[in-house]
């Protein structure tokens, strides 16, 4: 199927999705039940979507199931919650709640394995050290050596920590209008990052992030860029690179481990 066609697609669903938001008054609790359940099953395949891009990035033994019902509560919430007078579209708010309800239910499951976290925090520790260092993002040999790894523990290690990349573990992430993506800044909090409280801190956070991915080498700044901001999926950005999914994942989990360690250096001075 080609581009245009792809694009076809997406922009018939947004139209269909916007204007099913405005004709049925969302927030609105005055109107018809029905008109909400009609609103409720035009949105129902966007917790699908947000599921299956999330379930991709955890363990085997989480229920699909399971996170597709906690998807559900965030959708009804999104329903009866959204104001239609704030700027934010019902899809990036309904993608908001959806999101955040699964995060918060993984979070009360504690998935992560206790060997994962500590490996986890060693390496965003190992990162943090060098490029404090450097003055710079590191490199992937640079970190690997810092470690006293070879490339295939590296790589070992990557992949068991690839999880909370994806996956913030505080604050819940946002989608895009269409659920398909997340919001870089979204991404970026963990345990250590101060809270954001205001739109004033949101803006300089979101100038940091910014900032700092155009000091990252080539690759995964584009990796980045168009898995954020292109919204492509991994693996269309393997195939664009002529290298594996599990290659990107890495790259993806490196780059945005090195964002966070810098985003909480700043926000903590």
């Amino acid at each position: 199927m080609n581009d245009i066609n792809v694009k076809e697609r997406k922009d018939s669903s947004k139209g269909k999705k916007a204007q099913a938001a405005k004709a049925y008054g969302v927030g609105d609790s005055a109107k018809p039940p029905v008109q909400q359940a009609e609103l409720f099953e035009t949105y129902m395949p966007l917790v699908r979507s947000i599921v299956a891009r999330i379930k991709i990035n955890l363990p085997p033994h989480i229920d699909e199931q399971d996170l597709h019902s906690v998807g559900i509560t965030g959708l009804i919430a999104a329903l009866k919650k959204y104001d239609p007078a704030q700027k934010k579209s019902f899809g990036s708010y309904a993608a908001m709640r959806i999101r955040g309800s699964i995060l918060d239910e993984l979070r009360r499951m504690d998935w992560m394995p206790r060997n994962a976290r500590t490996n986890f925090k060693k390496l965003r520790a190992t990162i943090e050290e060098v490029e404090q260092r450097l003055g710079r993002p590191a490199t992937e040999e640079e970190i690997r050596n810092e470690l006293g790894l070879s490339h295939k523990e590296y790589d070992q290690l990557m992949a068991e920590t690839r999880p909370v990349s994806f996956l913030p573990l505080d604050n819940a992430a946002a989608g895009g209008d269409d659920g398909e993506g997340a919001d870089l800044y979204e991404v970026i909090p963990d345990d250590n990052v101060m809270p954001v409280t205001n739109k004033m801190e949101k803006d300089e956070v979101t100038r940091l992030v910014a900032e700092r991915i155009n000091q990252l080498p080539e690759t995964p700044r584009k990796v980045l860029a168009m898995y954020y901001f292109q919204d492509m999926r991994l693996a269309e950005i393997a195939e664009v690179f002529g290298l594996t999914e599990s290659r990107i994942c890495q790259i993806h989990s490196q780059a945005i481990i090195s964002l966070r360690s810098y985003i909480t250096n700043v926000m903590h001075k």
